[in-house]
């Protein structure tokens, strides 16, 4: 066998690993599905408080729009925004019990990427749980305002989801791989939830910001996992939309390169103490 058809049979049988993770992990979270309905009622009491709360800043300010967005945009935009946060898994606590058990050390011998196998998993999760907070988020909506007509806005909603997910792992995956020092991480995923509520665009847009802290937004990549999908379906810029797509894959990079640094760390903490 030529070296060059081995190396691609190899790396097809990779790929094909990964797959049947991402498969599994979907088939086994379908058996909680209805679990995630149930789950979802926080999403519908959430819309709902928001919707009553920015009816009476409309009323209150007197105005049809505020910073560019109509009543029903912002609310649609609250849904989305929503739907991706809750649709997010608690790798930290995967990570942390991988880690406090031991499990992490027979983790690390199998034939897969330690990352690459969460990565998969997560976005399998992920996926999965989405679905069904657009649904019923979904509903919410429909029933409130009748059927959007977003146009292009749906198809680069779908282009940047991965973009956003991916950054949202990493970022995520970073802080979980602290516990191969200080095992207990919920501490640091609560302050990075609190910043994707904030100034990831989760509560507001960000166009509702002060300039200069907006300012300061636009050089961090938590916009990158909230603000930007959801402001592309509700307010599609045909302009805006290859610069965001891109501003997602460029924080990539140097997240990819940080994640695997600390793990590089973590696992040779964890080879020189036995763990």
């Amino acid at each position: 066998m030529r070296a060059d058809t081995f190396g691609e049979s190899l790396l097809s049988r990779k790929w094909h690993k990964y797959a049947a993770v991402g498969r599994i992990t979907v088939s086994s979270q379908l058996a909680y599905l209805a679990d995630f309905f149930i789950r979802t009622l926080f999403l519908v009491v959430i819309i709902y408080i928001f919707m009553q709360l920015w009816k009476v800043t409309y009323e209150g300010v007197g105005e049809t729009t505020i910073a560019g967005y109509a009543y029903r945009d912002l609310i649609w935009y609250l849904i989305f925004a929503e739907a991706i946060i809750l649709a997010s898994p608690r790798v930290n606590l995967t990570v942390e019990e991988e880690v406090k058990s031991g499990a992490v050390a027979y983790r690390l011998t199998r034939p897969l990427s330690y990352i690459g196998y969460h990565y998969v998993a997560y976005l399998g999760e992920a996926a999965l749980r989405l679905a069904v907070n657009l649904i019923v988020g979904g509903l919410l909506g429909v029933l409130a305002f009748g059927v959007p007509s977003f146009g292009w806005g749906w198809g680069a909603f779908a282009a940047m989801l991965l973009g956003a997910l991916t950054v949202n792992f990493l970022l995520r995956m970073a802080l979980s791989l602290c516990a191969f020092w200080v095992e207990e991480t919920q501490g640091l995923v609560f302050v990075y939830d609190k910043l994707l509520f904030t100034i990831g665009g989760m509560m507001l847009p960000l166009e509702l910001f002060p300039d200069l802290l907006r300012r300061v937004c636009a050089w961090l990549p938590f916009q990158t996992v909230v603000y930007f999908p959801s402001k592309t379906i509700v307010a599609f810029d045909a302009a805006q939309f290859p610069q965001m797509l891109l501003l997602q894959w460029v924080w990539v990079i140097p997240l990819a390169a940080l994640v695997g640094w600390i793990y590089a760390k973590g696992v040779k903490k964890l080879n020189v103490n036995g763990g």
